[in-house]
C-alpha cells in the first residue's frame, strides 16, 4: 500500500470568501492519498479547520465533509446586517453580484455606519451574530490531541503581537477572536495564558493570515499548501472607493503572509547554498491553491455576505482549484514544493 502524503494547511481568512476554501477541503478530504496532518487557520480558516478536526474525528473524512456543509449553512442563515445578508435570491454571476454590493445603497449604509458607529455603542444590546455558529463546534473534538493539529490567530490589541490559540486554549471566544473584525465586533476578552489576566483580542489576519510558524513543529511534515483567498496581486489599479478599499483590505491582510513567505524563502537559500546544514532548520515545501482571477471580480463587500448563492458559488470555485492543484502537482507533494518563492520576491 502506497503510504499517504502528509500535508499542512494554512487556511486563510476572508470572511465569506472562507466558502472557496470549503470547496477546497471537500476535495482534499475525498482523496484518499492524502492525510491532513496540521491546520493554521485565521477567521473563516479558523472556523474551516474547527470543522475538519471535530468531524474527522466524529466520522473520518466523510464527518468532515458533513461539518463543513453544516458549518456553511449556519453562515448562510445569518441575517444580521452588519454582515450585508440581504440579496439571497439575487445570482447573475458573482462578479456582478460583487459590483450590484458595491454601488448599492444597502451597502454603502453598512459602510458608513460601521465607520461612524462603534460596535460598543449597541450597549446591553450587543451580541456577536458568529457566536451561534461557532457554539455549535463540539469542543471535546476541536481540543483533542488526536486527529491534525490545529492552531488558531487572533491580534491582541494590548501588544499589536499575534497569539496562537491550540489545544484546550481553542475555545468559541479564541475563534471568534480570530473573527474579530474590529469596526464590526466587540474585541474579544480572553485570559492571558501568564497572568490570567483579560486580554482584548481582533481578527488575527492583522498579524497571520494564516500564521505558518506552527506549523514548522518538526512533528509536522515539511508540506503546506496555502489556501489562497486573497489575491496577492490586482492586474488593474483600483481608482473608484471601492475598489481602493477593497485593495486595502487584501494588502493589510496579506501583509503578515507575506513577511513569513521572505522567510521561507530565506532559509531555504541558505539550506541551498549550504550555509545551514539540512535538517537544522525546517525545509518547507510550500504549495498554493488559489483563483486568482475569480478573486479579481470579488471584492471586500462580498467577504460581508454569507448568502447561500455566493457561498455556492465560492465552494464550486473552490473545487475546481484543488481538482486543477492535484492534477498538476500531487506527485510534488512530499517531493518538493511547488511554489518559486525566489521568482515571487524578485
Amino acid at each position: 500500500m502506497t503510504a499517504k502524503k502528509r500535508i499542512n494547511l494554512a487556511l486563510q481568512g476572508g470572511g465569506a470568501h472562507g466558502a472557496f476554501t470549503w470547496g477546497v477541503l471537500d476535495v482534499l478530504l475525498r482523496d484518499p492519498d492524502i492525510e491532513i496532518a496540521g491546520m493554521s487557520g485565521t477567521s473563516a480558516g479558523a472556523l474551516n479547520g474547527a470543522a475538519v478536526k471535530s468531524g474527522l474525528l466524529e466520522g473520518g473524512p466523510e464527518g468532515a465533509i458533513a461539518n463543513l456543509e453544516a458549518l456553511w449553512a449556519r453562515m448562510g442563515a445569518i441575517g444580521d446586517m452588519r454582515l450585508v445578508n440581504w440579496m439571497t435570491n439575487f445570482g447573475p454571476g458573482v462578479a456582478n453580484v460583487a459590483r450590484a454590493l458595491e454601488y448599492s445603497l444597502q451597502y454603502s449604509v453598512a459602510e458608513t455606519m460601521a465607520r461612524l458607529v462603534s460596535p460598543y455603542a449597541y450597549g446591553p444590546f450587543y451580541s456577536n451574530p458568529l457566536r451561534p455558529v461557532v457554539d455549535a463546534f463540539d469542543y471535546d473534538e476541536v481540543c483533542a490531541d488526536q486527529g491534525p493539529r490545529l492552531f488558531i490567530c487572533a491580534t491582541n490589541v494590548r501588544s499589536g503581537k499575534a497569539r496562537v490559540f491550540t489545544g484546550d486554549e481553542i475555545t468559541t471566544d479564541a475563534i471568534l477572536a480570530s473573527a474579530c473584525l474590529p469596526t464590526m465586533f466587540q474585541a474579544v476578552e480572553i485570559p492571558d495564558a501568564e497572568t490570567g489576566e483579560p486580554e482584548a483580542y481582533w481578527d488575527g489576519g492583522y498579524t497571520g493570515n494564516p500564521a505558518l510558524y506552527p506549523l514548522y513543529d518538526k512533528a509536522l511534515p515539511e508540506d503546506i499548501v496555502i489556501i489562497n483567498i486573497n489575491p496577492l496581486e490586482r492586474t488593474e489599479k483600483p481608482v473608484t472607493p471601492q475598489q481602493i478599499q477593497s485593495r486595502i483590505n487584501e494588502i493589510s491582510f496579506n501583509a503578515a503572509l507575506l513577511g513569513e513567505l521572505r522567510s521561507i524563502s530565506f532559509v531555504q537559500r541558505l539550506i541551498a547554498s549550504g550555509a545551514i546544514a539540512e535538517g537544522e532548520m525546517k525545509n518547507v515545501k510550500l504549495h498554493m491553491i488559489s483563483d486568482d482571477a475569480l478573486m479579481n471580480d470579488l471584492s471586500v463587500a462580498t467577504k460581508s455576505m454569507p448568502t447561500p448563492y455566493i457561498l455556492s458559488e465560492l465552494k464550486e470555485a473552490g473545487k475546481a482549484a484543488a481538482t486543477v492543484f492535484l492534477a498538476a502537482h500531487k506527485d510534488d507533494l512530499g517531493a518538493r514544493g511547488s511554489v518559486n518563492l525566489q521568482e515571487m520576491f524578485t
